[in-house]
């Protein structure tokens, strides 16, 4: 008998494109939830120095006097990672484009959210840290792991309406595009601008690629590649070259819908026509058919929306699974883990992102319906409104990478944001599943 896990039920009949980013993200927190654990397990047992060694082990390329050699951290959260923000561009400009971000009444509300669940976070650990050594994490509590977030939301099913569902996805979009500026104007310590000033004329090539109708996918890639050079070689974080590269994958199909259904009819008339061999094989003349059915399936499909359904599987199971692997493993003193919870920057941390994300999310999505500036979300409620604020406070992948670059080359300061960030993430995570669970109720 063959055994399905709730999410995997959930999404049989998956066929929207909105139900396939709701299923990616879904496994994405789920194998990032996992992955977690082993990286817990393995900073606190006996192979703990063996895990630390690996993750700083250097990896070189040489050609001639040119060298680029960083650690195996180094690369999964400047290289790998650039592919995470490359999707999570993707998603943007999806979301814009066609999603919820396009209808301009549905998106004030999550919008307005986003912005409260971004401002009041970063003030409430600035007023904590102000002045003090932990002063630059400001920005660390202002992230919602969006894979976490709609995980816990989606195995909730029926108990929430969907339209809250969209509301959440749309407020983690505003959110991930507020953390990419705030990674890419105040954690950006020295620019280097002939390597940016290359980067730019990288992007402005991808464009034209964009604007000439160039729909296949390796240009993009091999220009991208050096735009990603380029940017590391820059001072600003190389993974915002993943955004921008985003930004130049062309969003409009190659045919029209209806010119393609007319040419897949003729074609399957044409197919329909060769005889079919007793061991259902196909021969050369209809695999030529075949083959030419999938170049309009792909003429009729964007780049971008390509993309984004191809690389989701690899980022879920390899690149996240690995940036947890590499960040999320700290060694725990329990004998001291009081004083390191008690320490400035995790108590901002903590209360940033459960006092502050409630405070902004919920807060100003109150404000805002009460004033009639928006609506709620369809069949939802105020109450489920606050059980998201409490999803939304799930900081992890994003604060954890917002932390490595506030406190870079300070593992101390590091490691008490990780504590704080691990804590706040756990709290606000059950608690937030529970509340929609068992105490909030659709309208």
């Amino acid at each position: 008998m063959k055994i399905c896990a709730p999410w995997e039920k959930a999404f049989k009949r998956v066929s929207t494109p909105f139900e396939h980013f709701l299923h990616a993200q879904t496994t994405t927190g789920m194998v990032l939830m996992f992955m977690t654990i082993v990286a817990l397990v393995l900073a606190n047992s006996p192979l703990a120095e063996s895990y630390s060694h690996f993750f700083h082990t250097y990896i070189d390329f040489n050609v001639g006097s040119w060298k680029l050699s960083h650690t195996i951290h180094h690369w999964i959260n400047d290289g790998l990672m650039a592919i995470f923000f490359f999707i999570i561009g993707l998603e943007i400009k999806r979301e814009i484009l066609v999603g919820e971000l396009s209808n301009v009444k549905a998106a004030v509300l999550p919008i307005i959210a986003a912005i409260g669940g971004m401002v009041i976070p970063a003030l409430i650990y600035f007023s904590i840290n102000s002045g003090g050594e932990g002063a630059n994490g400001w920005g660390i509590p202002m992230a919602t792991d969006i894979a976490f977030a709609i995980s816990a939301l989606v195995l909730l099913g029926n108990r929430v309406p969907r339209a809250l569902v969209a509301f959440l996805v749309a407020l983690a979009i505003v959110d991930d595009l507020g953390a990419v500026l705030v990674i890419a104007i105040f954690y950006t310590e020295q620019i280097q601008t002939l390597p940016l000033m290359l980067a730019g004329a990288s992007f402005l090539i991808m464009l034209a690629f964009n604007r000439f109708g160039i729909h296949m996918i390796l240009p993009y890639f091999i220009v991208g590649l050096f735009m990603w050079f380029f940017m590391l070689e820059s001072g600003v974080h190389a993974t915002i070259a993943g955004v921008i590269a985003a930004m130049a994958i062309p969003s409009k199909p190659k045919r029209t819908p209806d010119s393609f259904a007319k040419d897949i009819r003729n074609k399957l008339d044409d197919f329909e026509k060769l005889p079919f061999k007793p061991d259902h094989t196909v021969d050369k003349e209809q695999k030529a058919i075949l083959t030419n059915i999938q170049d309009r399936i792909d003429a009729v499909s964007t780049p971008s929306l390509r993309l984004e359904h191809s690389l989701h599987l690899p980022v879920a199971l390899i690149v996240i699974p690995l940036f947890a692997l590499a960040n999320a493993g700290i060694s725990i003193d329990f004998s001291s883990i009081g004083s390191t919870i008690m320490s400035p920057i995790s108590i901002g941390i903590i209360l940033g992102l459960i006092l502050g994300k409630v405070l902004g999310i919920f807060g100003l999505a109150w404000i805002a319906v009460k004033l009639k500036i928006a609506d709620l979300p369809e069949g939802s409620s105020m109450s489920q409104i606050f059980g998201v604020a409490f999803l939304g406070a799930i900081g992890f992948t994003m604060s954890i990478f917002v932390a490595d670059l506030a406190f870079i080359n300070n593992p101390e300061l590091i490691f008490q944001a990780k504590v704080g960030i691990l804590a706040a993430s756990l709290f606000a995570g059950l608690f937030g599943y529970f509340w929609l669970r068992f105490v909030a109720k659709s309208k």
